[in-house]
């Protein structure tokens, strides 16, 4: 007996294909592909292009205006979705398709689904080279989109039609695996795609890909019960898989029955309410005192969903307690093996329960010295937040901490603020206080400027009734504006705090740490040395977004910046508030770094700014610790 079969094209199968794919986690269903994100060229537009209108019913589509910026849109709705449901982006060949790298990066290195659909070059290669096509002498299998293939979770380059069938199910197998996740991409032959083939009826049937929650294995855990119970300076550090396996409720629970406390990553942050009684902030180079000096002599690390970069542990020299010890939490074993920890290996949630339920049978808790110590140690950090966010001067221009704190003010659980880059990032981690278990969407795992406001545009779209914030400094925001059009022409009510400080301010402060002197990080003119140290550039990016479409109110003081905020957040329509903070020159204003972080500094120079920060360094190496 013969299935039956529908002739179509392997870009309209594709389309039709994504459209009846679903994911289910405990016992929720939704769409895995909820749009596809498209900019045309003659690599894509008879394909991909024509199967959109054929199946514009069953794909709903945006239009965007950069290939890097879309990629960032459908990673910000995937993250807001809980990587159960990501968007797809087609692009062209040539540039189109290389745009998509650096996105292509930022979701695979922060573990979140996005599919990738560029154009290629003609698989039957009628004319040798086309229009855009990179020349390998060596290869001839070989074109620009070869450059996803490190960047990408899974590649494949579709050259025959039934190779769709086996690309296409694999795909979607990355897309939903919580370990595996990241950026999937199939390379489209321009050709391919607008070829015609008999397709099995049963490609086009719905498939709902379970993502599933694996336990932890008796013995990791029962090893796992025996270091918390022996240990007397736990610390917890919650990173970005909690949030990723929705397991905030499940921590709550484990940190209120043991009394342990919980310091959180960029990715991790609001993982517990800030008022939690365990919550004490950020933990490495971005985070507070309290999280850091309780990391500095914990003799138990307890990361849950963690990947230990070099900010969390301050390059290798905060965890420096006699005896610690690392118990990893972790659904992935490449990470829950790392600096030599006890691994146990499960879901975020399902791990975190399995430990409450194993400790609370001896009713185990830390020393009630223990939390009071850690507690009247963030009090005295909030203290430190409250005289950074206060503004006694409402008629004065506001510090960038003033800003953040204007917003605090305001904002309630239900809003969700968004950054990846530039100071901001350090003085939100240090002092922002996250409200809800989403609120707080930094992206720092590749910290790549511009990714704020088409991300914005991406959460918005999985949270419609949410008001949702893009914080982005003047350097972030001439990087990647272009999707205010998309806003604008969508009417996806973004609201976008734009503050100008004239250059990059946190690689400015890097700079002068480290002997560079602040050197090309300024947005001025040119001076007779070569130096970017004149006049600031007269430069109005309030008119700029205007331009755009965008509606922008301005701020000049303290009182200005509540007033637009407040008006900001009861907008329907995308809108924009630009406040001009200190220049580049000057400091920001929060509590500095708390912990180190490594960055070398020239080994040898004649500047005496060089040759001091060279010494420094060099007494900060002399910490480091590898934990063996």
């Amino acid at each position: 007996m013969t299935s039956s079969t529908t002739r179509l094209t392997v870009a309209q199968a594709l389309v039709r294909f994504l459209s009846a794919q679903y994911t289910e986690r405990d016992g929720v269903r939704q769409r895995l592909i909820g749009a596809t994100w498209g900019i045309f060229g003659h690599g894509n537009v008879a394909g991909i292009g024509q199967a959109l209108i054929e199946y514009a019913d069953d794909m709903p589509y945006h239009q965007g205006r950069n290939e890097q910026a879309m990629v960032h849109a459908a990673v910000g709705y995937a993250r807001q979705s809980g990587r159960l449901s990501t968007h797809a982006v087609t692009t062209s060949i040539g540039p189109g398709a290389t745009n998509l790298v650096t996105g292509a990066a930022l979701a695979t290195v922060n573990h979140l689904p996005v599919l990738l659909l560029p154009g290629d070059v003609f698989a039957t290669r009628p004319a040798d080279p086309v229009l855009q096509q990179l020349e390998v002498p060596y290869a001839g299998d070989v074109s620009v989109n070869d450059s996803l293939r490190p960047v990408s979770r899974y590649f494949d380059r579709i050259t025959r039609p039934e190779a769709l069938i086996p690309s296409a199910l694999n795909a979607m197998r990355v897309l939903t695996d919580p370990v595996e996740t990241g950026a999937v991409t199939l390379a489209l032959p321009q050709d391919v795609q607008a070829e015609a083939h008999d397709w099995p009826d049963e490609f086009f049937a719905e498939r709902t890909w379970v993502v599933r929650r694996p336990g932890a294995d008796p013995a990791e855990l029962a090893e796992a019960v025996r270091a918390i119970r022996s240990a007397r300076r736990p610390l917890v550090i919650a990173g970005g898989g909690v949030h990723h396996s929705r397991a905030e409720e499940a921590l709550a629970e484990f940190a209120g029955t043991t009394g342990i406390p919980v310091a959180s990553t960029q990715a991790g942050k609001g993982s517990l309410r800030h008022d939690h009684p365990q919550d004490v902030g950020g933990i490495g180079h971005t985070g507070t005192a309290t999280a850091n000096e309780l990391a500095r002599t914990a003799d138990l690390v307890i990361g849950v969903g963690t990947r230990y970069t070099d900010f969390t542990t301050a390059s290798g020299t905060l965890f420096t307690g006699e005896g610690v010890r690392f118990l990893n939490l972790n659904i992935a074993p490449f990470d829950g093996h790392k600096l030599a920890g006890l691994p146990l290996i499960a879901d975020a949630r399902s791990g975190l329960q399995e430990l409450t339920a194993a400790l609370d049978t001896h009713a185990h808790e830390v020393a009630a010295s223990y939390v009071t110590e850690y507690t009247e140690d963030k009090e005295r950090w909030e203290q430190r937040v409250d005289a950074c966010y206060e503004a006694d001067e409402p008629d004065v221009r506001p510090t960038q901490p003033q800003v953040l704190g204007a917003l605090d003010a305001l904002v309630d659980e239900s809003d969700v603020i968004i950054n990846a880059a530039g100071s901001l990032p350090g003085d939100l981690h240090k002092l922002w206080r996250a409200r809800s278990r989403d609120q707080y969407h930094l992206e720092y795992g590749y910290s790549c400027m511009g990714y704020e406001i088409p991300a914005a545009i991406g959460v918005k779209l999985a949270a419609p009734d949410r008001p949702v914030w893009a914080l982005v400094g003047d350097g972030t925001y001439l990087m990647m504006p272009t999707e205010i059009v998309t806003a604008v022409q969508e009417g996806i009510a973004i609201k976008v705090l734009l503050i100008q400080n004239h250059g990059y301010v946190s690689i400015g402060g890097l700079s002068e740490s480290v002997g560079g002197e602040r050197f090309g990080t300024a947005y001025r003119f040119q001076s007779d040395d070569g130096t970017y140290t004149g006049a600031p550039l007269p430069v109005d990016l309030a008119a700029n977004a205007a331009s755009l479409g965008m509606r922008v109110l301005r701020a000049k003081t303290v009182a200005d910046l509540r007033a637009a905020l407040a008006e900001a957040r009861t907008a329907d329509t995308p809108t924009c508030v630009y406040v001009e903070t200190e220049t580049a020159d000057t400091v920001s204003g929060p509590p500095p770094a708390q912990a180190w972080w490594d960055v070398p500094v020239a080994e040898t120079a004649t500047r005496p700014s060089a040759v001091k920060a060279r010494e420094l360094y060099e007494r900060h190496v002399s910490t480091r610790r590898r934990h063996l």
